[in-house]
Formats: structure tokens, sequence, C-alpha cells
């Protein structure tokens, strides 16, 4: 086929996360060509109108969508998957509404309580304007994130905060707002361990996607009162201690089968109630009772090859090649 490799338009100077989207490109592309298909390069501004000339001009058989910010701001992520749907345009991953109501954190927090699925307490700025009763903040630590930004960007060990009141949270909040990137909220943050499970889609004649090898985020080295966080540094920074010490583990104990089934079932769950397509990561964070919550449901997850899905397909005894095949496939 002739596939257009659509995605976010990189500037000079660009922060490291930004710049990743180029190494997903190649990684993409040289699958694709290995799998016998034509592809090129559609970079997405702001300028819309410039993509959709571009995407008509090559006339594609199918759009490879890895779009993850649009000028800059990871709110704008769904506008990419809305502009292929209003061309027509056949195209791999999530639909926009999946997209949208995924990447906006409160959404989807509101979507997964609504399906009774476990999601951490949490609070919107709205919340704590209006004035949320007293009763329900719970005396502890909350941790502040971007409603919108993805790669945990404005996440570090610093984003994690004591607060017992409404108005402890809503200063919290207000003082890293410069880091964000926009809208926050706080959550409530729970101390315990950490997984990524990823789905893969496009297996010939399955009616589910595959749930590919469970992986656990260890901290190895870290201090019993440390916040345990997957930031910007773990992820980015490699001469950090979080980069360094936060381990993928893909080994398990015969004692975790139970709890392993448990996260599974609930990430198909949220592939369900999200309505995803193509490929997608659900991460967990599970209490010292046990008992796991839904963090985040992400769409179009990072292809890096040394991101998480591309590791979770590895284990799985497949090639990244013949992952892009199931991607390219269910459409």
């Amino acid at each position: 086929m002739n596939i257009a490799v659509l995605h976010d338009a990189v500037p000079p100077g660009a922060s490291a996360d930004e710049q990743d989207v180029l190494v997903q490109v190649e990684a993409v592309r040289a699958a694709l060509a290995e799998l016998g298909h034509e592809s090129a390069v559609v970079p997405c501004t702001l300028n819309l109108d410039a993509a959709a000339a571009a995407l008509r001009e090559r006339n594609p058989d199918l759009v490879f969508n890895l779009v993850e910010s649009i000028g800059g701001q990871g709110r704008l992520i769904h506008l990419a998957p809305a502009l292929l749907e209003s061309l027509g345009v056949r195209f791999t991953g999530c639909p926009a509404d999946a997209v949208y109501s995924t990447s906006n954190k409160l959404v989807a927090k509101r979507l997964l309580a609504a399906a009774g699925i476990a999601t951490p307490a949490w609070f919107s700025a709205t919340d704590l304007e209006r004035g949320v009763p007293m009763s329900r903040v719970e005396s502890g630590r909350y941790i502040v994130k971007s409603v919108w930004e993805h790669a945990s960007r404005g996440l570090d060990e610093e984003s994690v905060i004591e607060a017992d009141t409404p108005a402890a949270l809503l200063t919290a909040l207000n003082g890293r707002a410069n880091v964000l990137g926009g809208e926050g909220f706080c959550e409530a943050y729970i101390d315990g361990r950490e997984f990524n499970l990823s789905l893969l889609g496009g297996r010939a004649g399955a009616v589910r996607p595959d749930v590919l090898p469970p992986a656990e985020i260890r901290f190895d080295g870290y201090e019993l009162a440390r916040p345990k966080v997957v930031g910007y540094r773990a992820k980015w920074n490699e001469r950090s201690f979080e980069y360094t010490h936060t381990v993928r583990e893909f080994e398990f104990e015969a004692a975790d089968r139970p709890l392993l089934g448990e996260l599974e079932r609930l990430a198909l769950a949220c592939w369900n109630h999200f309505c995803l397509r193509g490929y997608a990561r659900v991460d967990f964070r599970v209490d010292g009772a046990g008992q796991p919550s839904v963090l985040e449901v992400n769409t179009n997850p990072c292809l890096s090859p040394d991101a998480g899905f591309a590791a979770a397909v590895g284990r799985a005894g497949m090639t990244f090649s013949q992952a892009v095949a199931r991607i390219v496939t269910d459409t």
C-alpha cells in the first residue's frame, strides 16, 4: 500500500519528548518497508488545511497516525484523527472520540468511575475553586498532574504533595501550574506497585485484542518515604537517578497470577468501554491490599523501539514489524 505517516511537526530545539516522535516515524517507516509498503511523511501543524491538502495530493491508501500533539499542545491530539475522519481516510489507531475521551484525563476518570472501573480519587481545579466538602478530602498524599499533556510532562517526584483540605490542594495545584503546560488536577497518590498492560488488535479472526505480557515498573533503590513516580526524569533524563532506577520487569512470582489476571480483565474492560482500536496501553497502580486502580488509558502509545509497547511486543515473541502489520490491519 501507499501509506502516509502523519506526525507532529517538530520545531528546532524541541525537547526530548517532542523529538521522540521522529524516532517513531523512522521505526514505523522501516517496518512498513519490511512489510512491502511504500510510505511518505506528512507533518501536522496548526494549519490543518495544509495537512489536508498534503494528504489529498498523496491520496494514500492508509494514514499511519503518529500525532501526539499539535502546535506543542497535547490537548489538540484528537484533531488529527478528527481531520482524517472528516476526509474519509482510513487510518491506524484509535478514532477521534476515543483519543479525546482518554487524553482528557478528567473525562477519562469520569467514564472509568461511571463504568465501575476503579481509578484513584481526584479533584479538578473547578472542584476545588467551588469548594468541595471537607469530608471528601482525606489527609494524605496527592499527586498533581496535567489534564492533557502526555509523556509525563510536568510530572516528577515534586508533584507528590501532602494535603488535608481543599485549600491546600488548590494551593499545590496553582503552585505547579507553570510546569503543567495548562490545566491540572489533583489525584490521590497510591504508594504501591505500578503496571503497564499493552493491547494489540488486528489478529485474524479475533473479536478482542491480545493483551501483551504485563510489565511492572520496579522502583529499585528507592527509600521507603520517597515518592515512586514514573515522571519526566524517569522517561527522558538518562543521567538521572529516576531513569536508571525505574526498571521494566516481565518476570513474576506464581503468587501474582490472580492479580495479573485481574489487570488483564480491567485492561480489556477499558478497551471495550472506550471503544479502542489498533493498539493501546493501560497503566495501573496496585495498593498494599492488592487492589488495582487505573491511572491512565493511553490511545496510540509510543512506538519507539525502547518504549514499553515495543518491549511488550518483543516479550510476546513478535517482531516490531509484525506488530505494525497488525496495527495496519485493525483500521
